[in-house]
């Protein structure tokens, strides 16, 4: 009888006891209080109380928290934008009772700080200086709470502006913008490139040209050597100098028509294109034609003179004795 009874006493003293200690987390605060008045602080680890008179109020995180406020304004050149301010805070050991009993709502408390400061430095700024100065915003926000939420046990570790968001048709007009600039520097980049590839087809054909008209030169001073010689050859045959163009001019004529005709796929057909044609080209050719005549007559005698004078006499060879009459 007496062990059945020391079951539920056992049982009875276990729930007891169960009421006098209770756990703290890590990087927890527990707030006791004794008869609705504040008793003690309670940190990480196993913690006693007494029953019915001590009870926990409430338990405050220690570790580093962030809130995400998304606060709307107008800049200096009136555009509406929205701004996304990440707020690092945490909550100081040696200040715990200030933040449970001090401040009520901490995260309402640091966005209505979080907006006076942005609306307070945004507007003073274009948009393009959003952008550029976005750091000085933060600084601004953490400079403020700072001062403000340090009264409440609060520490702002690190404030950052996440996200800068304009209105949609300002980001429209931003990427065309941004379309056009960018289009702006890759025509000129394009310019620049067909620039130098002018530059260097002119330069190629400068050069070109400069070795053509040196061969050229080189062609027609090789002519006219050719042709005085021509014409030094023909006035030594008593052809004068008129003449001698004029048999040069056909010959040249004849040898161009000759040329042409060689080619094989050729479908070209030279044709007089004045009337005075006809008869220029028939007199070319009877002056060819006396001139070659005038060349063959001079050239034949001068081939005989040559061979009068080189050749021998012949010798009559002496008679014999029998042969001579006395």
């Amino acid at each position: 009888m007496g062990g059945i009874l020391a079951i539920p006493v056992l049982i009875f003293a276990f729930f007891v006891l169960l009421m006098f200690i209770f756990t703290v987390k890590q990087q927890t605060a527990a707030i006791i209080e004794r008869f609705g008045k504040f008793q003690s602080i309670r940190t990480s680890g196993l913690q006693f109380k007494i029953p019915v008179f001590d009870r926990i109020v409430g338990r405050i995180n220690l570790k580093i928290q962030q809130l995400d406020v998304l606060v709307e304004t107008k800049t200096k050149d009136d555009v509406f934008v929205k701004l996304k301010i990440s707020v690092q805070f945490q909550v100081l050991k040696e200040k715990v009772y200030d933040a449970f009993y001090k401040l009520e709502n901490p995260h309402d408390q640091i966005t209505s700080y979080v907006f006076d400061v942005v609306r307070a430095e945004v507007p003073k700024m274009k948009l393009d200086d959003v952008f550029e100065r976005k750091d000085d915003i933060a600084i601004a926000v953490k400079r403020e709470l700072n001062e403000a939420m340090i009264d409440y046990g609060y520490d702002i570790i690190k404030t950052l502006v996440t996200d800068i968001d304009p209105d949609v048709q300002v980001k429209a007009a931003m990427n065309r913008i941004n379309a056009a600039e960018r289009e702006k520097v890759a025509a000129e980049y394009e310019a620049e490139a067909e620039r130098i590839k002018i530059v260097a087809k002119a330069r190629a054909e400068a050069e070109s040209k400069r070795l053509q008209g040196q061969g050229i030169a080189d062609q027609r001073r090789e002519i006219a050597r050719g042709l005085e010689e021509s014409v030094e050859v023909l006035n030594n045959v008593g052809i004068n100098s008129q003449e001698a163009s004029a048999l040069i001019v056909v010959t040249q004529h004849y040898d161009t028509l000759q040329s042409i005709g060689e080619e094989t796929n050729t479908n070209l057909i030279l044709l007089p294109n004045s009337p005075q044609a006809g008869s220029d080209m028939l007199n070319n050719m009877i002056a060819s034609f006396v001139a070659s005549n005038q060349i063959g007559e001079e050239m034949k005698k001068q081939n005989q003179a040559t061979g009068i004078g080189n050749t021998k006499k012949k010798r009559t060879p002496p008679r014999s004795n029998d042969d001579i009459n006395y």
